[in-house]
């Protein structure tokens, strides 16, 4: 075990853990944040994506003695009242249907924007290659992140 002094969601956390345990665990099951979703756990799905400096990265496979002194940004610390214009997006255009693979597309989707202002389909649908929805709602994904592009 060791002492980790983390910076999630802009509040600093101290957490005994082992080196090797994942972001997603350390978050959900150590920091109580549960919005960060554990789907395939070899990094592929997309539902554990947070933020390491404002850029998304998959946290299944992530050990914790790797992070130093970035910045984790979860689901819940995106924004206080849920008012990110990703956000928004996703509920104008009723994007979520079981809603598990959510909170990873959201944050995917926001890191996108962060870099590129104004995606165009092709920088969309690279960014996120990957993230899988098993409800297949990814024309809506796609009409949101634009959306949540004019709004920010």
């Amino acid at each position: 075990m060791a002492i980790f002094n983390l910076k999630i969601n802009n509040k600093t956390q101290e957490i005994d853990v082992a080196p090797d345990t994942p972001v997603l665990w350390v978050l959900r099951d150590h920091a109580n944040l549960v919005g960060t979703k554990f789907g395939c756990g070899i990094g592929q799905c997309g539902a554990c994506t947070i933020h390491l400096d404002g850029v998304a990265t998959r946290s299944c496979l992530l050990p914790i003695s790797s992070i130093g002194d970035r910045a984790i940004t979860t689901i819940e610390g995106l924004s206080e009242q849920a008012d990110h214009p990703v956000q928004k997006a996703w509920i104008a255009h009723d994007v979520a249907q079981c809603g598990y693979c959510q909170s990873g597309q959201i944050m995917n989707a926001a890191s996108l924007l962060n870099q590129k202002s104004a995606p165009t389909d092709k920088d969309i649908d690279q960014a996120m290659n990957g993230n899988i929805c098993r409800c297949g709602t990814y024309v809506r994904i796609k009409a949101a992140i634009k959306t949540a592009a004019k709004e920010a």
